[in-house]
């Protein structure tokens, strides 16, 4: 690949998760700026997965049916902002709530129908995949840290501003990058097939119960925090340890898709998540401990995002891919991410942390029990040709 296409990929997942690391961690304390309850902030981050249920597929059916992936991803970029705009006249739920479901909308469009971009320009070179995808990774711990650091010295109502920045930056990003000819199709009923086959939806099942078990933890793990007295630079810190960890997990992936394969990283990712949600939910205040937690994030979502993306790109066939991306942000951050934030607003106030997390905590060993039993990439090898 050339080093000029590697860097325009590279940028636009830099700034894209740029954004992810001003939302994830502060956005629900900024939601807290407004007095809302538990219950209030859980639904109200669950928009933000919630419209990942709909839109990935829209999209995606979309772009595999007119072939314009690249401006489908210029067009959400820009409407993303224009749409985001409107938060600085919100301060009510409601009001809030209307404007997360429309940039939502689109930003979550966004991503899967770049991820059919990058591996297009990959083709034959895809397990060099994690190497762009790393500088998402650089540009949230950037972010994290940046921002941490910014709002211990300024009110948490300046967060949006630097948000609508990043939002900026992701839609010039995309004006830079090369379209390819994409793969057109009409077969649907192709899609369907390769959809339905066991493992695959099991795939889908495994997908939604990890990020159902993430919910507590990208809705209130910066709340818990705050409340046990780390101050927002620490809390910063401590996401950004977990994204570094993930940083070098994908510089290693190559080698370790390699040695171990899809099965055997899937299985034993899911099991060390596990352990981090039982740490983070029994033992938050124990600083050592919740650093180590937090390298487990290199597997729990580094290793488990990247065997994904692999995944869906060995079940579906290239005409599909779109639409297969899709489902994987759909299932998983969609239907499994809104469960999980709305679930931990119900449960966070009555149950507390440590309960909390431990529902994730199982959530995810059922996950990995599936993973044994069904999960045998294999199988399917030829199938979706």
């Amino acid at each position: 690949m050339k080093l000029n296409t590697y860097s325009r990929l590279s940028g636009f997942y830099f700034f894209y998760f740029s954004l992810l690391g001003a939302l994830v961690p502060y956005w629900s304390l900024y939601l807290k700026s407004f007095d809302f309850n538990a219950q209030t902030i859980g639904s109200l981050m669950a928009i933000l997965m919630a419209s990942r249920i709909v839109a990935p597929n829209i999209w995606g059916w979309l772009a595999d049916r007119t072939g314009q992936r690249l401006r489908i991803v210029r067009y959400g970029a820009f409407l993303t902002c224009l749409i985001f705009v409107l938060i600085f006249w919100q301060e009510n739920a409601l009001g809030i709530a209307l404007v997360m479901t429309g940039f939502s909308f689109f930003w979550n469009a966004v991503l899967p129908q770049f991820e059919v971009l990058t591996l297009t320009h990959l083709k034959g070179r895809e397990h060099l995949y994690s190497r762009i995808r790393l500088w998402g990774s650089v540009g949230f711990i950037l972010a994290v840290m940046g921002i941490g650091w910014l709002l211990d010295l300024v009110s948490i109502r300046w967060l949006p501003w630097a948000m609508l920045g990043l939002m900026v930056m992701i839609w010039l990003s995309s004006l830079f990058v090369e379209g390819k000819t994409p793969v057109r199709s009409s077969e649907e009923s192709r899609f369907v097939q390769q959809l339905l086959r066991p493992q695959v939806l099991v795939f889908f099942l495994v997908c939604l119960l990890i990020q159902f078990s993430h919910g507590p933890y990208y809705t209130f793990y910066s709340v818990l925090m705050d409340s046990l007295g780390y101050s927002r630079t620490e809390i910063g810190l401590l996401w950004s340890v977990g994204v570094v960890a993930e940083v070098l997990i994908f510089i290693l992936m190559p080698k370790l898709i390699g040695g171990l394969g899809l099965r055997k990283l899937m299985i034993s990712s899911l099991l060390l998540c596990v352990l981090r949600w039982l740490l983070i939910g029994l033992v938050p205040e124990n600083l050592p401990l919740m650093l180590f937690a937090q390298t487990l994030h290199a597997v729990s979502f580094g290793v488990l995002h990247a065997v994904g993306i692999a995944l869906v790109h060995h079940y579906f066939s290239p005409s599909n891919h779109g639409q297969g991306q899709a489902m994987f942000s759909s299932f998983g951050f969609g239907v499994g991410g809104a469960l999980g934030a709305l679930c931990s607003g119900m449960m966070w106030e009555s149950l507390g942390a440590a309960a909390t997390f431990s529902v994730a905590a199982v959530a995810v060993f059922i996950a990995a029990i599936c993973a044994t039993i069904w999960i045998k990439p294999e199988n399917c090898a030829e199938t979706n040709r």
